[in-house]
């Protein structure tokens, strides 16, 4: 069986879900409640050393870790459907998009960098939803000048892992109250992705985990 070591509120783990709810890979999520430290504990550091989400448990011989990765195995091991263009133009241009938000916005934002702002240099709560905010609309920046006009998916109107990285992208602005009404492109786009089933289904708020999953 495979485990995926999650936590609801992290958004890289949300694009590997999408990926293996599109591809209809069977797996047993495994959440882990990094807001209370759970990452440092030696179970969970025996599976992921770096102490981080996602991590892909039971398919090989040591656990997959980081979302790209992942997702790059996953397209490897089950092709259908395919989530990489089959040019080599397509996808260096779709793995770019990915990474806008996987190397240039989500890391600057992630909780532990939120938290070392705060405990080692003084930065209030309000100035640190700022500068979240801030990257975020930096990556949004980015997308819109990229998307085509009119497009429902990132590249060539065809369903890809920079499609998986949008859609998180969009989370994470959202609860930092980025709006996008600057960036019609990507609204356009983000409004297609979430009515996908297998995004839906995906969504952080949904889990096992989440605050209001709990209560019932």
């Amino acid at each position: 069986m495979i485990i995926l070591h999650s936590f609801w509120l992290s958004l890289a783990t949300y694009r590997v879900r999408i990926a293996l709810n599109l591809k209809r890979v069977a797996f047993e999520e495994r959440p882990h409640d990094l807001s209370q430290g759970h990452q440092h504990s030696v179970a969970f550091r025996s599976v992921n050393p770096a102490g981080a989400v996602p991590a892909l448990e039971g398919a090989t011989p040591e656990p997959l870790t980081q979302s790209l990765a992942i997702l790059e195995w996953l397209e490897e091991t089950h092709p259908t459907p395919a989530l990489l263009p089959a040019d080599a133009a397509g996808r260096a241009k779709v793995r770019a998009l990915f990474l806008l938000t996987a190397a240039d916005t989500h890391p600057l934002v992630v909780p532990r960098v939120r938290a070392q702002l705060k405990q080692r240099f003084g930065v209030e709560d309000a100035a640190g939803v700022e500068w979240a905010a801030h990257w975020f609309r930096e990556g949004l920046a980015a997308y819109e000048a990229l998307l085509a006009p009119g497009a429902t998916r990132c590249h060539a109107e065809k369903l890809s892992i920079a499609d998986l990285a949008l859609a998180s992208h969009l989370i994470g602005a959202a609860r930092f109250g980025v709006s996008l009404e600057d960036y019609p492109r990507v609204a356009n786009v983000g409004a297609s992705l979430m009515a996908i089933p297998e995004v839906a289904a995906a969504h952080p708020d949904l889990q096992i985990d989440a605050p209001g999953r709990l209560l019932n």
